[in-house]
């Protein structure tokens, strides 16, 4: 849906529905880093994510953890499912593990597929 309304310069409205997207992106971090041929860091993730309607923070992992994943809901939905490239995106890491883990990101089964270059497109 999304690319049909990017293809029309639709805007979509978010809504809270993305909370299920922004789990799974969350539960498929050691999948992405496999689907890489790489070994995830040991360590959790705190994931902290702004919703739609701007109330509170969805968040996930421990509070204590020394990477930390933070922006708009949106964004990290968008990002996680290869919708759009993460220099277009407001999503932040703090720590190496979770710098490298924003370029792998993906919460759908199979291989990676082609990232999409910072303007929206597919490369």
């Amino acid at each position: 849906g999304q690319d049909v309304a990017d293809a029309l310069g639709v805007r979509r409205e978010p809504t809270a529905r993305l909370r299920h997207i922004a789990r799974l992106g969350w539960r498929t971090r050691d999948f992405a880093y496999a689907m890489n041929g790489l070994t995830p860091p040991g360590e959790p993730f705190r994931i902290e994510l702004t919703p739609p309607d701007g109330k509170g923070l969805w968040t996930y992992g421990p509070e204590d953890a020394p990477q930390k994943v933070t922006g708009p809901a949106l964004d990290f939905c968008l990002l996680v499912t290869r919708r759009a490239h993460r220099d277009d995106l407001a999503v932040r890491a703090e720590g190496p593990d979770a710098e490298r883990w924003l370029d792998l990101a993906q919460a759908f089964a199979g291989p990676p597929g082609t990232p999409r270059d910072p303007r929206g497109e597919e490369t």
